[in-house]
């Protein structure tokens, strides 16, 4: 932490160092890196504004993120609006600059902030970035008059202000209030503490249940192989291809295949189901009430 905060500072220095740039030079370098691709020209600009990308990036300290990370960000923002800006315009590239170094940083906290994606919407995006200063002020002006806010009025309050759905503002103020913790990390200070892991419920199947299903889905298997094996090759041949196939076939694919009518192929299905009913009722009751 220490040497990020070095760096911060040198960084610092070398921009308030910077020369400053006034219309008709910044005029001059923004065509020669637009017309010539001028790389001295660009690392002047660059290197003249790099103390604006900085001041935007220490506005977003409080969410966390390292302010070397910032900085970069903020400085890829800078190089965006460089290659980006159009001299013809009659706009100051300071001006032009500030929208794609904050649209950087944004996106760079955002990404960061959670595993869960924060928002995907420019609206959810502003509403990220500015629902705490629309909460504290209406906060404000309702102390203000006396007036005590409850939660549920807040956020349909907020809600109105942005214009946007309550649920929107529902799912920010989960996002806002805290960024992701590892499922690893302990409840207490004590190293020996239980990890936070540990107390998520495990919901897969124990094993007392694998193993009574696995048992009964043998048991059924075993009394199916004796049932079939008192029908003969045609009757299983038909049982095979109506129920044990992944995509049953049609009476009358097994009709042409073996030279009978369809009808004559649910006759002989029904006769074969009709021997396996028995054969399995005379092993299990169970069996019987599993089929009706």
């Amino acid at each position: 932490m220490a040497l990020d905060g070095f760096v911060d500072q040198s960084l610092s220095r070398r921009a308030m160092q910077a020369e400053l740039l006034d219309a008709e030079t910044e005029l001059e370098l923004a065509y020669a890196w637009r017309d010539r691709r001028d790389e001295q020209a660009l690392h002047r600009l660059i290197t003249a504004y790099m103390r604006l990308a900085i001041s935007m990036a220490a506005k977003f300290k409080r969410y966390g993120a390292p302010m070397n990370d910032l900085i970069q960000e903020a400085s890829l923002g800078l190089m965006k609006a460089a290659d980006k800006f159009d001299p013809d315009r009659g706009v100051r590239f300071s001006t032009y600059a500030v929208w794609w170094i904050k649209a950087s940083i944004q996106d760079f906290v955002m990404r960061n902030w959670s595993m869960v994606r924060t928002g995907s919407t420019s609206s959810q995006k502003s509403l990220f970035f500015n629902m705490r200063r629309v909460q504290a002020r209406l906060e404000r002006e309702a102390a203000a008059v006396g007036e005590r806010l409850d939660k549920h009025q807040l956020r349909q309050m907020i809600a109105v202000e942005v214009g946007m759905p309550l649920h929107d503002v529902e799912m920010m103020e989960g996002r806002l209030a805290g960024s992701d913790f590892s499922l690893n990390a302990t409840q207490s200070t004590d190293d020996e503490g239980r990890e936070w892991i540990e107390t998520l419920e495990d919901e897969s199947e124990q094993a007392s249940v694998t193993v009574e299903h696995d048992k009964d889905i043998d048991t059924l298997r075993g009394w199916l192989v004796s049932a079939m094996q008192n029908l003969n090759d045609r009757e299983r041949f038909i049982v095979r291809e109506r129920k044990l196939r992944e995509e049953p076939r049609t009476l009358e694919s097994l009709g042409q295949e073996l030279g009978l009518s369809k009808e004559r192929v649910r006759q002989l299905e029904a006769a074969a189901f009709g021997k396996m009913r028995k054969s399995l009722e005379a092993q299990s009751k169970e069996v019987h009430e599993f089929l009706v």
